[in-house]
C-alpha cells in the first residue's frame, strides 16, 4: 500500500471522530487500565458530532474552559472529560439530541452510534493491520488502536433523556411511562450487539431529573405539581420509573452476557442531590435560574441573542460556575465537575466501585 492510500484512509477513519476525544484516566496499581473509552450518549456527553454532523454550536459556548466553542452545550467540560482519553484511547459516538430510539429529536440515536463504532472498529482493525504489515509508512503505527485493544476498553453509556423528553412534548406523561419497557428493550440489544463486537467492559448511567431542568419547570407550572426542591413531580416520577426498570433489565443482562461487567451509575441522585445542597456548595438555590439563553417571555437559545423592545436577550451571566445549569438543559461545567467527583469513585455506583476498577464487577453483583 503506497503513502497516499494510507493517508487517505487514515482521514476516512477520523473524519467523523474529529473533536470528539476525550480523556483517560491512569492505570494505578490495582485498577483496570482500560486501554481505550468509548462512549455512546446523547448531548450529556456530546464532544463535537452534532456540532460537525449538522450545527455548530456557537459561542458563548465553551467559554470558561476551552476559550471558544468545543463542540460541547456547556460553558466547558462535560462528565466524559472528567472521565478521560486521547484520539488512540478511543472515541465519542454521542451526538446532541439522540435518543435510545429512532424518531427523536436527532438522526443519530444509539443503534446508529453502534453501527458507527462497528465501522470504526473494521476499518481501524484494517488499517493497523495494514500499516503493521508495511516497514515504511507516514503514519505511526502508535497511533492506531489496537485490534487487541476493543475487548479490554470501557463502554460508557448516558443516554435516554431525550427518549422522555421527546416523549413529553408529543404524547402524554402515561404515554411517557408506557413507552419505557420497549426503550429499554433497543438498549439492550445495543448493549448486546456491542457484547458480540467484544465489548465486555460496560459503565451505564441512568438518566437524570428531568423534571429539575429550568425547560421542563417553566413549561409546567402549576404549582401542585412540585417537590420540595421546585422540581416538576409527575416527571421525576417518570424518570424514578425509568431507572427502576433500567437497573431490573442491567441485572438480567449481567446473568445474560456471561463475560460482561456491568456497572450502573445513579446519576438521577447524584444531580438531585447536588440540586438540594446548592447553596451549601456554591451553587445558586433558584432552580429555574440557568446562565444562557432565556425562556422569559421570549425563547432565546444559547448562543443567540436578540433585542426585544429595548431588552437585551441571550447575553450569558458573568458567572457561570455558581449556575448549575447552563442553558436551561444542559449542567455547567462547574455543575458536572461537582456531579463528577461524586460519581467516579463509586459512591453512586452498584456495584458500588470506582471508574477504573469497573473491570473488577461481579456478574450477578
Amino acid at each position: 500500500m503506497n503513502s497516499l492510500k494510507l493517508r487517505r484512509l487514515w482521514a476516512l477513519l477520523i473524519l467523523g471522530l474529529v473533536g470528539r476525544t476525550v480523556t483517560l484516566f491512569g492505570a494505578a496499581a490495582g485498577t483496570c487500565g482500560f486501554p481505550a473509552i468509548y462512549n455512546f450518549g446523547d448531548s450529556n456527553s456530546d464532544t463535537g458530532g452534532i456540532s460537525a454532523a449538522l450545527n455548530a454550536i456557537q459561542p458563548p459556548n465553551g467559554e470558561t474552559f476551552f476559550g471558544h466553542p468545543s463542540g460541547r452545550a456547556c460553558d466547558g467540560r462535560l462528565i466524559i472529560d472528567f472521565i478521560g482519553t486521547s484520539f488512540r484511547h478511543g472515541a465519542n459516538f454521542a451526538t446532541g439530541g439522540s435518543s435510545i430510539r429512532p424518531g427523536g429529536y436527532s438522526p443519530f440515536h444509539l443503534g446508529i452510534q453502534v453501527s458507527q463504532f462497528i465501522q470504526f472498529k473494521s476499518r481501524t482493525t484494517d488499517l493497523f493491520n495494514r500499516l503493521r504489515s508495511h516497514n515504511r509508512t507516514a503514519i505511526p503505527i502508535k497511533h492506531i488502536a489496537r485490534p487487541q485493544e476493543f475487548s479490554k476498553a470501557l463502554y460508557t453509556f448516558d443516554i435516554g433523556q431525550n427518549d422522555l423528553a421527546y416523549g413529553y412534548q408529543h404524547s402524554s406523561e402515561e404515554q411517557v411511562r408506557a413507552s419505557i419497557p420497549d426503550i429499554l428493550d433497543t438498549f439492550c440489544e445495543a448493549v448486546q450487539q456491542l457484547y458480540k463486537e467484544g465489548a465486555r467492559y460496560f459503565w451505564v448511567h441512568n438518566t437524570g431529573p428531568i423534571g429539575c431542568l429550568p425547560y421542563s419547570i417553566l413549561y409546567n407550572k402549576s404549582p401542585e405539581n412540585r417537590d420540595s426542591s421546585g422540581c416538576v413531580k409527575s416527571q421525576n416520577t417518570v424518570s424514578r420509573e425509568f431507572n427502576r426498570q433500567l437497573k431490573s433489565q442491567l441485572l438480567k443482562l449481567r446473568k445474560k452476557l456471561p463475560f460482561a461487567r456491568i456497572v450502573h451509575v445513579d446519576m438521577y441522585s447524584v444531580k438531585y442531590l447536588l440540586i438540594t445542597k446548592a447553596k451549601s456548595q456554591g451553587f445558586v438555590k433558584n432552580p429555574v435560574k440557568f446562565c444562557c439563553g432565556s425562556y422569559y417571555g421570549y425563547h432565546i437559545d444559547c448562543g443567540k441573542r436578540e433585542v426585544v423592545n429595548g431588552t437585551v436577550y441571550g447575553n450569558p451571566c458573568e458567572d457561570p460556575s455558581r449556575q448549575i445549569s447552563w442553558d436551561g438543559i444542559h449542567y455547567s461545567e462547574a455543575a458536572n465537575s461537582w456531579i463528577a467527583n461524586h460519581i467516579l469513585d463509586g459512591s453512586f455506583s452498584d456495584p458500588p466501585l470506582p471508574v477504573d476498577k469497573a473491570c473488577q464487577a461481579l456478574r450477578d453483583a
